[in-house]
């Protein structure tokens, strides 16, 4: 890539280690409630892992090859991409230790006290004692290591704490009357037990609550570990080390795709590590004895930490009934027109409706397809699914639905990163209850969130259904924003039937009248809809473009935007998290504003609005403009018709845009700097105001 590309473009790894840092920001920043703090920090400790385990993992792999990769990189090569992320990754974990320092000591003036075993009152020495002799020390796997001819496999991300025992002089040794005789040294690694919660509640003592990470209850109770050695000194440090996750499927003809993807899932525990994260106060020796064994080179990504690691732990750390150290949650609100009571279909039958989660109800989802799967008038129900909840509501009603005699059709994406083995335990499940299941389509995930269901009504076939930018999922749609359609709108239902008969039969090419459908057309038909509003810029027309998606990183998409900007098409870019788009340079794209809003629900929908003339076309998608998702994977972008619809979602992302407490600016500067609020100008959180606009609509209508 030549200097000028290299300025064109940022690169994606760093643009997403800027938006790991924008968590980070939001643990530090003083105005979030404390407890909700640490949980920001287990997100950015969790973030940072799937990071290591597939995006670096791939460029590592590239840059061992011997290929520079500069092309696919955007004109930096994979050796050098490697150095800087664990440059940048080592800073960023000395600040999250630095947070999490500051949050310690402000927790400690709200009475909640986290100690380690060298910090234990009296009151809570034989409480914590107890619970490692009959919870813990059943659960241990501890290894002594000198002696064993290989070393043992390590599991990913899980924590683990390298012991250094250094032995008494023997007594041989001193009947000899060696002078300062060399003294053994064992290592011994305890895994870090996952069967329980790693954050430990000890009792409250009056006012103050005690709490202990597992680590240290270990570290405490190390003598009752190595009673059987005579030694003495012994020292305890975590160490933790990350895999690369990539799957690699064989192309073995005889086993199912089921059976494919589960091998290869049992195989990612051998996978290359690819990050070691240490204790910076880890002995030397010790430190080299496990890198030695563990075959851990320099050229692997080796990064000092804390005492602690694993801090995506903190995710699950416990309320301790201190509801006013959390963010006030608030019910989500109903949609009007819609009722959770009477028959959802005979509503959609006469209009579309949105329901926007979390700040919507998400049960609607649920009861559609509950209901479905009861009406005697229902044939047959098709769906898509990429990530389920545990013990899934979805899941639930799919079966029920087969088991009242109707034809259940699902798409379920075996290769849904970190969740396959959840997905394989329900394709069994399915399979058992008689529902037919697709494997997808070599070479392409299907990320695509659509339902249709067959409905006779006098006579004929009625379709309904929905179509989503998120994940039919329950459990994260109450932290998750995105926007379902439910609609009976015959065309764009046609539509989807047909991408289930290209799953079915892959060879055949669908014309789809209303939706936009990747692989095949979504770069195609972006491209023209950018075109239009060149054209309308050119000759003097209203021209703009706002954009609403997670990442943005497709050099082509970005080149057209860029194109646009160039022709005076104004555009508002929502992008939550890697933006490889440069805005506001002069001559290239000084028409582009982008901001990224990181709050306390995840921003997960995409929206995207073309001015038209100042007759917007609204859109909702699956699908980022990331190359993956244009050219790599089934996804599907609806038109939205319906003028109150297409107004919510104009209106909504125009709440978003106003955002000025979480919203920070992209720049090449990976700066995360925060929008600043202009002279006069209120205060106006973005998601706050989003749920007040829905909460107003239901005042005006007198819902409540």
């Amino acid at each position: 890539m030549s200097s000028e590309n290299n300025f064109r473009y940022i690169d994606r790894e760093k643009s997403w280690l800027t938006f790991n840092a924008r968590v980070l920001q939001e643990a530090a920043d003083e105005t979030v409630p404390l407890l909700d703090r640490l949980r920001f920090l287990g997100i950015f400790s969790n973030n940072l892992d799937e990071f290591f385990r597939v995006r670096f993992a791939a460029i590592r792999r590239l840059s061992l090859s011997g290929q520079t990769g500069e092309k696919i990189l955007g004109g930096i090569t994979a050796q050098q991409l490697v150095k800087d992320i664990t440059d940048i990754v080592i800073k960023q974990q000395s600040e999250s230790l630095r947070i999490l320092e500051i949050i310690e000591k402000q927790l400690e003036k709200q009475n909640i006290i986290i100690v380690n075993e060298n910090e234990l009152c009296q009151e809570h020495q034989n409480f914590v004692h107890d619970f490692f002799i009959q919870k813990v020390s059943p659960e241990l796997v501890t290894i002594i290591l000198n002696d064993l001819a290989e070393f043992p496999l390590l599991k990913d991300t899980v924590g683990y704490l390298a012991i250094k025992l250094v032995m008494k002089t023997s007594e041989k040794a001193k009947v000899l009357g060696l002078v300062k005789p060399k003294k053994e040294v064992r290592y011994a690694i305890i895994e870090i037990p996952k069967t329980f919660n790693r954050i430990v509640v000890l009792p409250a003592i009056g006012e103050k609550q005690y709490i202990m990470l597992l680590d240290d209850v270990i570290r405490y109770n190390l003598s009752s570990i190595f009673n059987i050695f005579e030694y003495e000194s012994i020292s305890a440090h975590m160490i933790k080390i990350t895999r690369d996750a990539q799957l690699d499927i064989d192309s073995d003809m005889s086993k199912s795709m089921l059976q494919k993807i589960a091998t290869s899932v049992k195989d990612r525990r051998i996978g290359e590590p690819v990050r070691f994260v240490y204790d910076k106060k880890i002995d030397k020796d010790t430190l080299s004895f496990f890198l030695d064994r563990m075959g851990i080179e320099s050229t692997d990504s080796i990064i000092p930490g804390g005492r602690y690691h694993n801090r995506r732990d903190y995710m699950d750390f416990p309320n301790l009934g201190r509801f006013d150290l959390l963010y006030q949650q608030k019910l989500p609100l109903p949609v009007e027109g819609l009722s959770l009571e009477g028959s959802i279909l005979n509503r959609i039958a006469k209009k579309d409706y949105l329901i926007f989660a979390p700040y919507q109800s998400y049960s609607y989802l649920i009861k559609f397809l509950r209901e479905a799967a009861l009406d005697p008038k229902v044939t047959s129900i098709k769906i898509t699914l990429y990530r389920l909840a545990k013990n899934s509501q979805i899941i639930s009603s799919l079966i029920n639905a087969a088991k009242n005699g109707k034809r259940v059709v699902v798409q379920i994406e075996l290769q849904a990163r970190f969740d396959e083995a959840n997905n394989i335990s329900y394709a069994e499940q399915m399979q058992q209850e008689g529902i037919e299941l697709i494997f997808g389509i070599k070479g392409l995930k299907v990320h695509s969130k659509i339902c249709v269901i067959d409905r006779l009504e006098e006579g004929k076939v009625k379709r309904y259904g929905f179509i989503s930018t998120g994940n039919f999922n329950e459990t994260t749609a109450k932290f998750y924003t995105d926007v379902t359609l439910f609609t009976s709108h015959n065309q764009i239902l046609k539509d989807v039937t047909k991408i289930f008969e290209f799953f079915d039969i892959n060879y055949r090419l669908h014309r789809y009248k209303h939706l936009i459908v990747s692989p095949h057309y979504s770069r195609s038909k972006f491209n023209k809809l950018i075109d239009r509003e060149i054209l309308n810029a050119q000759v003097g027309k209203p021209a703009y473009i706002n954009l609403k998606m997670n990442s943005l990183s497709d050099f082509q998409m970005i080149d057209k935007l860029y194109e646009a900007s160039n022709a005076g098409v104004k555009m508002k870019l929502q992008i939550r998290g890697i933006c490889s788009l440069i805005p506001g340079v002069k001559g290239m794209s000084e028409n582009i504003e982008a901001i990224s809003i990181v709050d306390n629900f995840l921003e997960h929908s995409r929206v995207f609005i073309f001015g038209n003339n100042d007759n917007p076309e609204v859109f909702i998608s699956s699908a980022d403009f990331m190359t993956r998702n244009l050219d790599g994977r089934v996804e599907v972008t609806c038109p939205i018709y319906q003028e109150d619809i297409k107004k919510q979602l104009i209106e909504t992302f125009e709440v978003g845009w106003k955002g000025n407490v979480k919203a920070r600016l992209h720049s090449e500067k990976l700066d995360n700097k925060y929008r600043v609020r202009k002279d006069g100008e209120s205060v106006f959180r973005a998601q706050h105001e989003t749920y007040n606009y829905y909460k107003n609509q239901q005042e005006d209508n007198n819902i409540f």
